[in-house]
This record gives C-alpha cells, sequence and structure tokens, in this order.
C-alpha cells in the first residue's frame, strides 16, 4: 500500500497536461462567461460612482457659482449620494472578485515558490485555494443568513432616500457565491493542469526578470 501510494504520488506531481478544458468546452464558456458578466456587472457600478460624483460635484459647482451671484446657494444635491456611493462601492468589490482572480489581477505573494518545482509549487497552490475557498464558502453562507435577516426585519438604508438595506446587500452573496465557484474551478484546473491568467502572468514576469539578470550579467 506504502509503494502504491508513494506510485501515485508520483504521478500526481508528473500529470501531463489535461484536456480539460478540450473535454469540458460548454462548461467552460458557461463558466467564464460567468465570471465575464459579474465583472461586467462591477465595471458598471464603478461607472455608477463616477456618474454620481460628477454629479455632486456639478451640483456643489453650481451652489457655488449661485453664492457668489446672489449670495445664496440653489441647494443642489444628488440624494442619498454618500449612501448609495457606498453600495456601488461594495457590488464593485465582491461582484470582480472572480473575473479577477480569473484574469491574475489578485496580489499574489509568490517570493517562496516562485523557486519551486512545478509539483511541490501545484501543491501549494492547491492547498491555498483550498483554504481560500473554505473562508469564501463561509463568508457567502454567512451573507446569505445577513441578507436574510435583513429582508425579515424589513431594515432600510439612513439617509434622504430610504432602501430595504437587503437590496444593495445581495451584492455580496452573489460576488461571494461566484467566487466560491471561480476558486472551486481554479483548483481543478490546477489539478488537471490547465492554464491559468494568474500563473502564465507570473511565469512571463519570472521568465522578463530572469532574461534582464542574464542580459545585465553578459553586458558586464
Amino acid at each position: 500500500v506504502f509503494i502504491w501510494s508513494i506510485s501515485n504520488f508520483h504521478d500526481f506531481l508528473n500529470f501531463p497536461p489535461s484536456t480539460y478544458q478540450d473535454s469540458n468546452k460548454h462548461m467552460r464558456v458557461l463558466l467564464d462567461k460567468l465570471y465575464a458578466l459579474s465583472g461586467g456587472v462591477a465595471a458598471a457600478f464603478l461607472l455608477a460612482i463616477c456618474i454620481a460624483v460628477m454629479l455632486q460635484v456639478g451640483a456643489n459647482m453650481i451652489d457655488s457659482a449661485a453664492r457668489l451671484i446672489t449670495g445664496e446657494p440653489v441647494g443642489l444635491v444628488v440624494p442619498s449620494y454618500s449612501e448609495f456611493t457606498g453600495f456601488f462601492l461594495v457590488a464593485a468589490s465582491f461582484l470582480a472578485l472572480a473575473n479577477s482572480l480569473r484574469h491574475g489581477a489578485h496580489i499574489r505573494v509568490t517570493l517562496l515558490i516562485r523557486g519551486l518545482p512545478s509539483g511541490p509549487r501545484r501543491l501549494i497552490e492547491i492547498w491555498c485555494c483550498t483554504i481560500a475557498l473554505a473562508f469564501a464558502a463561509f463568508f457567502a453562507w454567512h451573507s446569505v443568513a445577513l441578507v436574510w435577516d435583513s429582508y425579515v426585519y424589513n431594515d432600510v438604508s439612513p439617509g434622504i432616500v430610504a432602501v430595504p438595506i437587503w437590496i444593495p446587500q445581495m451584492s455580496m452573496p452573489l460576488g461571494l457565491i461566484v467566487f466560491t465557484i471561480a476558486l472551486a474551478d481554479t483548483i481543478i484546473a490546477i489539478i488537471l493542469r490547465d492554464k491559468l491568467a494568474f500563473l502564465s502572468s507570473e511565469e512571463d514576469t519570472t521568465t522578463s526578470s530572469n532574461s534582464n539578470i542574464s542580459g545585465t550579467g553578459a553586458e558586464e
């Protein structure tokens, strides 16, 4: 049994490049569209923040001009401006998690694993992503409970415009659920040696750095 375990562990470390993406083309397309949709909605919320800020700045400028001309401000204001921009920021942050992960936009510290062989590095990547998956699933579950409590107790936001708080809170469980799916997808991809954006970008950076170092040494 021990020899069989060692043999299978060796096979795992040297697992050949898979045809995971080809054999599961429809699922791959569906997941990529889900991540792209989540990222697109997050971008729309960022645009909404910019529009709200520009409207409020424009209103402040008109008020300042009116004060200089007539001595009295017009009193223009975007209702619940700060609350809505806060809601939009939360939505953009959570909904962008999955798409950012799949495109290698998350900040990763790879100082310890950068020089490791592919097998041990892959094991560490799986371990890290599994821990992240557990945390993401935990927070997704409790964010759903938070939204449900807000709905049951009919909580509303403070400010001029009273919004049922469960509506803006929905972005948290939605973003975390998609992020959890993306992490599970990433773990499977690492196991099957599928090409991942963040690994590709790190490999390109490492190769570029090594080339620059070699070039500098040759010049010296």
